[in-house]
């Protein structure tokens, strides 16, 4: 079904404003893939705050165009979902984790950052940890001297008090005497 110059325009806006907020747009080839597992792709990326859209391509080169995804406009061809987030790797992953257990998945490329990715970049990007888990990591290391210090302190503080006991057993040894 065509969709006429108006909804044209509303599709060209809604996809610019979803590409203005996000910083990752990753593109997959679908050409296969059934319905239902179509559907779980959508509800895993709705899940993980990724918008995918199945759009005509030259309605998303429209929405791109001097933004950010420019770089990808020339990878716009053949039956394409464009997956966009506002996480710097959210889409990468939702596509690719997909793409691992989903052959008919091909992944095409993508941009970040104003740069394009190819299929490589895409599957790298996809394989950094979120960002609880960088976070945690980087409380990790800070948290680490903090306890190393702590416990030589306390291991000091045993040391000197078993020291200080003999010493005054004997003390009250020698004046009992």
């Amino acid at each position: 079904m065509s969709l006429n110059r108006s909804e044209k325009e509303a599709v060209i806006n809604e996809v610019t404003s979803l590409a203005a907020k996000a910083q990752t747009l990753v593109i997959a080839e679908y050409r296969g893939i059934t319905v239902a597992d179509m559907t779980k792709l959508r509800a895993d990326a709705r899940s993980k705050g990724v918008s995918l859209s199945v759009l005509k391509n030259t309605l998303a080169r429209r929405a791109v165009a001097g933004g950010q995804f420019d770089v990808v406009a020339d990878q716009m061809t053949g039956p394409l979902i464009y997956g966009f987030s506002e996480d710097a790797v959210a889409a990468a992953k939702v596509v690719a984790d997909f793409a691992k257990t989903n052959d008919k998945l091909v992944i095409r490329g993508g941009a970040f950052s104003g740069k394009a990715l190819d299929v490589n970049g895409v599957k790298q990007l996809a394989s950094i940890p979120s960002k609880e888990i960088l976070l945690a990591q980087v409380c990790g290391l800070l948290m680490s001297p903090m306890s190393r210090t702590a416990v030589v302190l306390g291991a000091l503080a045993a040391k000197k008090s078993e020291g200080a006991e003999p010493a005054a057993e004997a003390e009250a040894e020698a004046a009992a005497a």
